[in-house]
């Protein structure tokens, strides 16, 4: 099968993408593989062009140099096309999606994405309407709507300015929404059955467990299980989350005594958010949109994603229990 690498030349802020190509480029030539490199050139550019590939060429394996929203863009181009293939090497800020495998895999070895083994994993479908205009597609980490949504808004507006690292702007960015304290304001109903209506601080959607460059937010999240895992933290006050947040980020959240008086957490395979509002603003791996109301969908097996060397054993040792 032949392999497009699917360089963002921005992801990481633009570091090291010129010496990645490089690598590619030499590895290839060393390997005699049948590979070619695409650069893409604004947002959405990486689905357009893995979707055009697919329907001239047939499926081929997509290996997206970028963070998880380059990933998703991949995705998206790629999976409606049977025997199509996604991998990542991970150069963005976040790089969330594939910290729910085995470390022993390295996602920088360029190697590994070219020989490396493909795996069945789960994605979210999600369907809304806003301005009179549906939006839809797949997600393949994580939803997040209220306090985590809007981390992850300000946070790509503070990584813009010079100097300030992705782990450090996503920190600041807490600090300020802490004080702000927006959340949001919807109905939840879940697998057919309303499960909250009213102010929330947050929901975290998850088909992985990891969000915001490694925050463990849904720690019993699987990629591989046919279910999403939902976390809604309750309209709480600022000093009963403060002492909550460092659990809520090393994935100790559940353990934490008596916290079903603060947050719920269950597994499903259908959601419909509706924003009290009207509206309200929405996470998809990383990526922020204006959405009306929600429907996901976990879709089984949705896609093939490269994680395993050639030798390592099946899916379920190569993902993090």
């Amino acid at each position: 099968m032949k392999t497009v690498f699917v360089v963002n030349p921005k992801a990481g802020q633009g570091k090291n993408t010129d010496r990645l190509i490089e690598s590619i480029r030499e590895c290839v030539r060393y390997q005699n593989a049948d590979a070619e490199i695409y650069t893409t050139e604004c947002v959405d550019d990486a689905r357009l062009f893995v979707a055009e590939y697919c329907r001239q060429n047939g499926p081929a394996r997509f290996i997206a140099c970028g963070g998880d929203g380059t990933l998703n863009e991949v995705l998206n181009g790629a999976i409606e096309y049977s025997g199509a293939q996604v991998g990542v090497i991970p150069i963005g800020t976040g790089n969330d999606f594939c910290r729910n495998f085995n470390q022993s895999f390295d996602f920088a070895d360029i190697v590994n994405q070219i020989t490396g083994k493909a795996v069945k994993c789960d994605a979210i479908r999600y369907t809304t309407y806003f301005g009179g205009v549906k939006k839809d597609g797949y997600c393949l980490n994580m939803i997040n709507i209220g306090f985590d949504c809007n981390v992850a808004d300000m946070s790509a507006q503070i990584k813009k300015k010079p100097f300030v690292s992705g782990p450090a702007a996503y920190l600041l960015s807490i600090f300020i929404n802490m004080i702000k304290k927006e959340g949001a304001d919807v109905s939840i109903m879940i697998d057919d059955e309303i499960a909250y209506d009213g102010k929330l601080l947050l929901t975290s959607i998850a088909n992985g467990s990891y969000c915001g460059g490694g925050i463990k937010s849904n720690p019993l999240a699987l990629v591989s299980d046919g279910v999403m895992n939902v976390n809604i933290i309750k309209n709480i006050k600022r000093l009963q989350f403060i002492p909550l947040l460092p659990h809520y980020m090393d994935g100790t959240i559940l353990n934490v005594k008596n916290i079903e008086r603060y947050l719920m957490n269950k597994d499903c395979r259908r959601i419909v958010v509706n924003p009290k509002g009207g509206s309200m603003r929405m996470c998809i791996d990383g990526e922020i949109i204006d959405a009306g109301e929600t429907t996901l969908e976990v879709v089984h097996n949705a896609f093939d994603f490269v994680c395993a060397s050639a030798t390592s054993r099946e899916l379920e040792t190569e993902l993090i229990k």
